[in-house]
């Protein structure tokens, strides 16, 4: 696998993410336009039926104003993408809003048969605009906006005189089941996009933090091939510049192994960059050894069965590259003891050495990346200092080796 192609791969998931966000506000949207659609379609039949029975202008002109705050209100429904109390659109839009439904609801006060459905069409725009507004005004809107359909009563008797009534059919008692249910229907479409939009938000957080995740992980990565093989050609470089003038052979020897050291560590960094770098326990173990006897300490290598776990081996193989290049930096070892056991079905790494100068923080980036990558694989680091002496011990749990033994006794079983 290429490099592009995880950084394809995550791009292709991120557009099917982003076109089934938007496929949820098209679904959103619709049902909302349904319910504006059903509730003014109802009041229009309604409104022709009684411009054909009345002939009146003022009938006339409430299915005028109807239909122009059905098409307004459609509008903006698109403004409802900001979700719940997500704020008002260009007052313009809220202004036309309210100025297309109010005069069909004034005109129907002298209206004997849509008197009592003219107050709808404003309903339906102040329950709109109450979604996009706060949690306290959107309840006052829509108490106030309730208040004034109720009241719409008591205006038509006196500006129509009379005992007047609810006239018509079974359409008026659907539309106003329609309309008394629009706020519910409305807020729980938005509320059930809200959370798409939270999801996705959360989404989006949890693809950055594994983008982040990754970046720590490449530059503890490659810490530690440069700090350790950049430890050695110093070391080494050191060596040569003291053997120079007493053993020209030994130093050419010494400069010899510091360019391949550095063509090792230019050949790990570009196959760290590929992706295709692991860390080899049994490798490491011996560069080690190698590298602290050209310090001159001694180095005793207690190495028992290696894990059988490729993560653990690769985790341990870390701890031993970073332990050796903390002996180099923080101490003037004389013995370095690093012994591999294994312990209650757990590997055990132990690395050990005298001279500490400095101790290593228990906090510091090295020790601290390598206590995250062996917890990655369900192991502890530890370290301690006693009498002048520096341990470090890291323990991962050998789960291929437990794996094999549950599937040898399933056998004999």
């Amino acid at each position: 696998m290429t490099a592009a192609e995880p950084s394809g791969a995550l791009t292709s998931a991120r557009r099917a993410a982003e076109r089934g966000v938007h496929a949820t506000w098209l679904y959103t949207l619709a049902s909302i336009i349904v319910f504006v659609l059903i509730v003014d379609a109802i009041i229009l039949l309604r409104g022709l039926v009684a411009v054909t029975a009345s002939g009146s202008l003022i009938d006339v002109l409430i299915v005028a104003f109807t239909l122009v705050s059905m098409l307004v209100q459609i509008r903006y429904c698109w403004f409802l993408r900001v979700g719940l109390g997500g704020g008002l659109p260009r007052p313009s839009w809220t202004i036309a809003l309210i100025g297309a439904a109010a005069p069909a609801w004034v005109l129907g006060l002298f209206s004997p048969l849509l008197w009592h459905v003219s107050a709808v069409p404003l309903w339906v725009s102040a329950v709109l605009i109450a979604c996009v507004l706060p949690r306290r005004r959107r309840w006052w809107t829509l108490t106030a906006s309730f208040a004034l359909v109720l009241a719409s009563y008591g205006l038509a008797r006196m500006t129509l005189g009379g005992d007047i009534g609810f006239s018509g059919g079974p359409d008026i008692g659907l539309l106003l089941i329609y309309a008394a249910f629009f706020p519910a229907a409305v807020i729980f479409s938005l509320w059930w996009w809200n959370i798409v939009v939270e999801l996705d938000r959360h989404r989006r957080s949890a693809a950055e933090l594994a983008i982040a995740k990754e970046r720590l992980r490449f530059a503890a990565d490659l810490h530690d091939i440069q700090g350790h093989h950049l430890q050695v050609i110093a070391l080494k470089a050191e060596l040569a510049e003291r053997m120079l003038e007493r053993d020209p052979v030994a130093a050419r020897e010494q400069l010899r192994e510091t360019r391949e050291v550095a063509a090792q560590a230019l050949q790990e960094t570009r196959s760290l960059v590929a992706g295709y770098r692991d860390a080899t326990l049994d490798e490491e173990l011996e560069n080690a050894r190698e590298v602290l006897s050209a310090t001159g300490a001694a180095c005793d290598l207690s190495i028992g069965a290696m894990p059988a776990n490729p993560g653990g081996r690769s985790a341990l193989a870390f701890v031993v590259r970073e332990a050796t290049t903390n002996i180099i930096r923080h101490s003037s070892a004389g013995s370095v003891r690093i012994a591999l056991t294994t312990e209650n079905g757990c590997s055990v790494l132990t690395v050990s050495n005298d001279g500490v100068i400095a101790t290593p923080s228990a906090d510091g980036s090295g020790l601290a990346g390598l206590r995250a990558r062996v917890a990655e694989h369900g192991g502890t680091l530890t370290t301690q200092l006693d009498a002048g002496r520096f341990e470090l011990i890291a323990t991962i749990p050998d789960r291929g080796a437990r794996t094999s033994q549950s599937a040898e006794v399933s056998e004999r079983a």
